[in-house]
Protein backbone atom coordinates (compact mmCIF):
# COMPACT_ATOMS: atom_id res chain seq x y z
CA UNK A 1 0.00 0.00 0.00
CA UNK A 2 2.87 2.54 0.49
CA UNK A 3 3.13 3.22 4.13
CA UNK A 4 6.63 2.33 4.52
CA UNK A 5 7.51 4.10 1.86
CA UNK A 6 5.29 7.42 2.76
CA UNK A 7 6.65 7.35 6.05
CA UNK A 8 10.21 6.99 4.90
CA UNK A 9 9.68 9.92 2.68
CA UNK A 10 8.38 11.82 5.51
CA UNK A 11 11.46 10.84 7.92
CA UNK A 12 13.98 12.02 5.33
CA UNK A 13 12.66 15.51 5.22
CA UNK A 14 13.56 15.87 8.98
CA UNK A 15 17.48 15.49 7.97
CA UNK A 16 19.74 12.81 8.11
CA UNK A 17 19.84 11.48 11.57
CA UNK A 18 16.80 9.12 11.21
CA UNK A 19 16.47 6.24 13.94
CA UNK A 20 14.52 3.54 11.80
CA UNK A 21 12.95 0.93 14.36
CA UNK A 22 12.52 -2.81 12.67
CA UNK A 23 10.18 -4.95 14.69
CA UNK A 24 10.54 -7.89 12.05
CA UNK A 25 11.86 -11.01 12.99
CA UNK A 26 13.45 -13.42 9.98
CA UNK A 27 11.36 -16.71 11.03
CA UNK A 28 10.81 -18.07 7.53
CA UNK A 29 12.65 -17.16 4.21
CA UNK A 30 9.72 -14.97 3.10
CA UNK A 31 9.78 -12.49 5.92
CA UNK A 32 14.22 -12.65 5.26
CA UNK A 33 13.40 -11.53 1.72
CA UNK A 34 11.34 -8.46 3.19
CA UNK A 35 13.02 -7.68 5.66
CA UNK A 36 16.36 -7.34 2.92
CA UNK A 37 13.80 -5.24 0.72
CA UNK A 38 12.64 -3.14 3.56
CA UNK A 39 16.49 -2.55 4.28
CA UNK A 40 17.70 -1.45 0.49
CA UNK A 41 15.27 0.87 0.93
CA UNK A 42 16.49 3.12 3.28
CA UNK A 43 19.29 5.31 3.49
CA UNK A 44 22.45 3.54 4.85
CA UNK A 45 23.26 6.58 6.90
CA UNK A 46 19.70 6.21 9.01
CA UNK A 47 21.13 4.15 12.58
CA UNK A 48 18.61 0.69 12.98
CA UNK A 49 17.01 -0.81 16.07
CA UNK A 50 15.93 -3.82 15.73
CA UNK A 51 13.23 -4.31 18.31
CA UNK A 52 9.83 -4.95 19.01
CA UNK A 53 9.77 -5.37 22.82
CA UNK A 54 11.42 -2.84 25.54
CA UNK A 55 12.01 -0.24 23.04
CA UNK A 56 12.13 2.76 25.76
CA UNK A 57 14.75 1.28 27.53
CA UNK A 58 16.80 0.76 24.59
CA UNK A 59 16.64 4.08 23.31
CA UNK A 60 16.86 5.32 27.05
CA UNK A 61 20.39 3.50 27.39
CA UNK A 62 21.08 5.10 23.63
CA UNK A 63 20.48 8.37 25.05
CA UNK A 64 20.99 9.98 21.96
CA UNK A 65 18.26 12.29 20.10
CA UNK A 66 17.26 11.99 16.93
CA UNK A 67 15.49 14.18 13.79
CA UNK A 68 12.94 11.66 13.81
CA UNK A 69 12.39 7.93 14.64
CA UNK A 70 10.53 5.61 12.32
CA UNK A 71 8.94 2.33 13.57
CA UNK A 72 7.98 0.16 11.38
CA UNK A 73 5.78 -1.66 12.13
CA UNK A 74 3.61 -1.34 14.98
CA UNK A 75 1.06 -4.69 13.60
CA UNK A 76 4.50 -6.87 13.73
CA UNK A 77 5.17 -5.44 17.29
CA UNK A 78 1.52 -7.17 18.47
CA UNK A 79 2.28 -10.61 16.75
CA UNK A 80 5.73 -10.86 17.99
CA UNK A 81 4.88 -10.12 21.36
CA UNK A 82 1.88 -12.52 20.95
CA UNK A 83 3.81 -15.15 19.43
CA UNK A 84 6.52 -14.59 22.18
CA UNK A 85 3.97 -16.04 24.99
CA UNK A 86 4.67 -19.25 24.08
CA UNK A 87 1.36 -20.28 24.78
CA UNK A 88 -1.74 -21.45 22.25
CA UNK A 89 -4.19 -17.68 22.69
CA UNK A 90 -7.05 -19.65 20.82
CA UNK A 91 -6.62 -21.64 24.31
CA UNK A 92 -6.99 -18.47 26.24
CA UNK A 93 -10.26 -17.38 28.56
CA UNK A 94 -11.16 -13.84 28.48
CA UNK A 95 -9.07 -13.41 31.74
CA UNK A 96 -5.68 -13.85 29.79
CA UNK A 97 -6.83 -12.10 26.71
CA UNK A 98 -7.13 -8.70 28.88
CA UNK A 99 -3.68 -9.51 30.65
CA UNK A 100 -2.07 -9.85 27.49
CA UNK A 101 -3.62 -6.80 25.97
CA UNK A 102 -2.40 -4.58 29.13
CA UNK A 103 0.95 -6.37 28.65
CA UNK A 104 0.87 -4.68 24.46
CA UNK A 105 -1.14 -1.34 25.55
CA UNK A 106 1.66 -0.85 28.64
CA UNK A 107 4.55 -2.10 25.93
CA UNK A 108 2.85 0.81 23.45
CA UNK A 109 2.45 3.35 25.70
CA UNK A 110 6.46 2.98 26.62
CA UNK A 111 7.70 2.83 23.37
CA UNK A 112 5.31 6.22 22.79
CA UNK A 113 7.23 7.86 25.52
CA UNK A 114 10.47 6.70 24.48
CA UNK A 115 9.86 8.20 21.27
CA UNK A 116 8.88 11.45 22.33
CA UNK A 117 11.89 11.71 24.66
CA UNK A 118 14.35 11.30 21.96
CA UNK A 119 13.16 12.82 18.77
CA UNK A 120 10.61 15.74 18.35
CA UNK A 121 8.89 13.61 15.10
CA UNK A 122 8.09 9.84 16.07
CA UNK A 123 6.52 7.95 13.13
CA UNK A 124 4.53 4.72 13.04
CA UNK A 125 3.73 2.45 10.74
CA UNK A 126 0.81 0.05 11.24
CA UNK A 127 -1.26 -1.95 8.99
CA UNK A 128 -5.55 -1.20 9.26
CA UNK A 129 -6.84 -4.76 10.86
CA UNK A 130 -10.82 -3.49 11.32
CA UNK A 131 -11.82 -2.96 7.87
CA UNK A 132 -11.98 -6.71 6.89
CA UNK A 133 -14.32 -9.75 7.59
CA UNK A 134 -13.70 -10.75 11.32
CA UNK A 135 -11.54 -13.40 11.05
CA UNK A 136 -13.35 -16.73 11.72
CA UNK A 137 -10.78 -18.24 14.23
CA UNK A 138 -9.80 -17.08 17.93
CA UNK A 139 -6.36 -15.96 17.33
CA UNK A 140 -7.32 -13.74 14.15
CA UNK A 141 -9.90 -12.40 16.15
CA UNK A 142 -7.34 -11.92 19.23
CA UNK A 143 -4.98 -10.13 16.88
CA UNK A 144 -7.19 -8.15 14.96
CA UNK A 145 -9.23 -6.45 18.04
CA UNK A 146 -5.65 -5.62 19.99
CA UNK A 147 -3.96 -4.64 16.92
CA UNK A 148 -6.76 -2.60 16.48
CA UNK A 149 -6.72 -1.10 20.06
CA UNK A 150 -3.10 -0.38 19.69
CA UNK A 151 -3.85 1.84 16.56
CA UNK A 152 -6.30 4.01 18.68
CA UNK A 153 -3.80 4.66 21.11
CA UNK A 154 -1.20 5.60 18.82
CA UNK A 155 -3.42 7.31 16.52
CA UNK A 156 -4.66 9.92 20.02
CA UNK A 157 -0.99 10.13 20.74
CA UNK A 158 -0.27 11.17 17.56
CA UNK A 159 -0.70 15.02 16.24
CA UNK A 160 -1.37 14.02 12.24
CA UNK A 161 -2.77 10.15 11.35
CA UNK A 162 -2.33 9.35 7.60
CA UNK A 163 -3.90 6.12 5.96
CA UNK A 164 -1.60 5.25 2.79
CA UNK A 165 -4.21 3.51 0.26
CA UNK A 166 -2.66 2.57 -2.97
CA UNK A 167 0.21 4.96 -2.26
CA UNK A 168 -1.89 7.90 -1.38
CA UNK A 169 -1.60 9.40 1.78
CA UNK A 170 -4.82 10.34 3.17
CA UNK A 171 -5.14 12.75 6.01
CA UNK A 172 -7.39 11.10 9.12
CA UNK A 173 -6.16 13.85 11.56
Amino acid sequence: SGKSTYAQRLAMEQGHKILYIASALPIDEEMKERIKRHRESRPSFWQTLEAYRSIKAKLDSDGERYHGILLDCLTVMVTNLLMDTGEDPEKWDRKRIDAFEKAVMREVTETLKGIRTWSNLGMVVSNEVGMGLVPDNPLGRIFRDIAGRANQLVAADADRVFMVVSGIPVRLK
